[in-house]
């Protein structure tokens, strides 16, 4: 898709990580596909190249290790970063560690920081986020059943614990337990910081998610914790905690998976297009067809739509609002356009499409949870209307702005 402007303050930033991509992401994604033990030498070396070039960790500021400058700068970066299903990876950016990295320097304490935080930015650990439970519904956390009890001085935690992302290879977990189940629903939850080292800790198996197993950052895993110790200050933040730290964790984690997808419908809209007028059929290119010409302009509006909207949130969260109906209103939007774009991509390659050959195949299964993931549509369709509604009730209406 034609470039569309960036803020001088950004541009020069963008067109680096741009070139970075066309030197280095792009002609190695097949070898990084095959998530072998070359794979994971040459995801070494790719990110010694973007620590080189000062690309490292652009989600975060430079005083927590990252080489970022806020959402906004994050967001025009995440349209080239995102168009590749590892850059993420060889930019020291990738869920859910982004995330868990975020929350730890925002509320971790100095020695948190240094055990966790440190090797996590470095590149030098992974990570993953315990919350979601198969007993139990995602969408409604405050049902949670693992439990963590304070004897003496050490949390004893029991959890099962699902999708925990990126498990397979981590050094540690950031879990959502329950420490006070008779306090109010969203204060009886707390973060425990869980070293997998630690006895009682076991990752049960990897899940195949749309027939893709994988392995290392890219699994989704079944973790469960029996009578797991953890010292008293392993919690993070304070006790009872927990909801308020997940919402501060899991809105901007929303927001970047959403800039990513920006990467990707864009990528999915430029295969798109230059395959229709390569690709001739009864004696005319694809792209003289009404209905391929249909599928490009309304991929075109829906995308610039996404963006103006991510942009605007980004521009939000930079001015210390939480953008709570933001967030909600881009992440089901966008994930339907992403499901969208991609699926007429596809359509428009045929056979072509539903092979390893291109990018697409991959980027349609990995599209579909995200209407699943970090709250389903439904959910955040849900927040949306009622904070909307809310302010009609009190009178005040709601604006566009």
């Amino acid at each position: 898709m034609a470039t569309v402007a960036t803020p001088d303050v950004f541009a020069d930033r963008r067109a680096q990580v741009r070139a970075f991509m066309e030197e280095h992401v792009y002609p190695n994604e097949q070898a990084l596909a095959r998530e072998d033990e070359a794979a994971d030498a040459l995801v070494e070396r790719l990110r010694q190249e973007a620590k080189d070039a000062g690309l490292w960790a652009p989600h975060l500021p430079p005083e927590a290790g990252g080489s970022g400058s806020g959402f906004l700068e994050y967001a025009y970066l995440n349209e080239e970063i995102g168009r590749s299903a590892y850059a993420q990876l060889i930019f020291g950016c990738q869920a859910p560690d982004a995330g868990n990295a975020e929350i730890l320097h925002l509320f971790g304490t100095d020695e948190q920081k240094e055990r966790f935080l440190k090797p996590l930015v470095s590149g030098a650990a992974r990570s993953f986020f315990g919350m979601t439970e198969p007993e139990v519904s995602g969408s409604d956390p405050t049902g949670l059943q693992g439990r963590a009890v304070l004897d003496g001085d050490e949390w004893v935690v029991d959890a099962h614990k699902w999708f925990s992302s990126g498990a397979d290879g981590a050094a540690f977990g950031i879990v959502m337990v329950v420490t006070d189940p008779d306090e109010a629903p969203h204060r009886r939850a707390s973060m425990i910081l869980v070293p997998t080292d630690a006895p009682g800790y076991e990752l049960v198996r990897r899940i195949p998610v749309m027939g893709h197993e994988g392995r290392g950052w890219g699994t989704h895993c079944e973790t469960r914790f029996t009578n797991v110790r953890v010292p008293r200050d392993n919690v993070l933040g304070a006790p009872g905690e927990g909801f308020r730290l997940a919402q501060k964790r899991l809105g901007p984690g929303r927001i970047h998976h959403v800039m990513r997808w920006l990467g990707q419908m864009q990528r999915a809209f430029d295969l798109m297009c230059a395959y229709s007028l390569e690709r001739k059929t009864f004696g005319d290119a694809l792209a003289s067809k009404q209905t391929v010409q249909n599928w490009i302009a309304e991929s075109a509006a829906e995308i610039q739509a996404c963006r103006l909207m991510t942009m605007q949130a980004a521009q939000r969260i930079d001015d210390g609002d939480e953008a709570r109906v933001e967030i909600s209103l881009i992440k089901f939007y966008a994930a339907r356009v992403l499901g969208d774009v991609i699926d007429r991509a596809i359509q428009v390659h045929g056979g072509l499409g539903m092979t390893e050959d291109t990018p697409l195949a991959s980027m349609w299964r990995a599209a579909r949870a995200g209407r699943i993931y970090d709250g389903p549509d439904e959910v955040h369709k849900m927040v949306v209307a009622r904070r909307i509604l809310r302010a009609y009730e009190d009178g005040d209406g709601w604006r566009f702005t």
